[in-house]
This record gives structure tokens, C-alpha cells and sequence, in this order.
């Protein structure tokens, strides 16, 4: 699958083990957990070989105060017990958001994600 990122300093930290390391305050686990993560995502052939696997734990997010989140969903970068999310939107061919994003219809076709942010998505 392709990736596209949201800004040079994301992919940095997505994909650089000493950004990420920075990211997580030195946390080595986190950050190889993310680094296995990405890799991962751009070793599936389609966002449902993510979707599928509940290790992942992928789900939509809401709209939450200012923050529009429609068509956004997210992984966990290590596991549930961490906050620590990998926000991502899916994009069709030319890279544009699907309107309205109807994940299970789109599932199987999604070939390119981009990554929002990695972040503590529910603080």
C-alpha cells in the first residue's frame, strides 16, 4: 500500500527510529512498535488487510468539538493499554478523501492511506 504523510516531520517520525524514539520521550518499545506499524501498512495490498487483522484495532472516529473527523480512523501503534494512535485517511487513486467514506464498500480497494498524526488521540 502507499503512503502518503501529512508533512516531512510525520514521515520523519513514522519512519526514522531516532524521530521516533524523540516522539515517544525515548520510549525504544514504542517506537519500533510504530516503526512495525508503518511497515506493516505498506506491506498490505489493500486497507482491508489492515481492517482484518485485531491486532490493529482499526475504528472510525468521531467528530469530536472542532476537530472534523469524518472519514478518519485510527490504529493503535503498540496495543490498547497505550493511548498512542496512528490517525489515518484512506484516498482513492488521484489521492483525494472518498466522499462520503464508506469503509466497508471501500475496504478492498483502498491502495493509498495517508497518515494524519501520530498522537495520544483520546487525551
Amino acid at each position: 500500500m502507499e503512503l502518503v504523510y501529512a508533512s516531512e516531520t510525520l514521515k520523519s517520525k513514522c519512519t526514522n527510529i531516532k524521530a521516533a524514539r524523540k516522539l515517544f520521550h525515548g520510549d525504544s518499545q514504542l517506537s519500533i512498535s510504530l516503526l512495525a506499524r508503518i511497515n506493516a501498512i505498506q506491506q498490505a495490498e489493500t486497507l482491508k488487510d489492515i481492517i482484518v487483522q485485531p491486532v490493529f484495532h482499526f475504528h472510525k472516529l468521531k467528530n469530536k468539538g472542532r476537530k472534523k473527523l469524518e472519514g478518519y480512523f485510527a490504529i493503535d501503534v503498540k496495543s490498547r493499554k497505550d493511548q498512542w494512535r496512528i490517525i489515518m485517511q484512506p484516498l482513492d487513486e488521484n489521492e483525494k478523501p472518498y466522499v462520503p467514506c464508506n469503509i466497508d464498500q471501500i475496504a478492498g480497494k483502498v491502495s493509498v492511506v495517508e497518515i494524519s498524526e501520530v498522537s495520544k488521540h483520546y487525551e
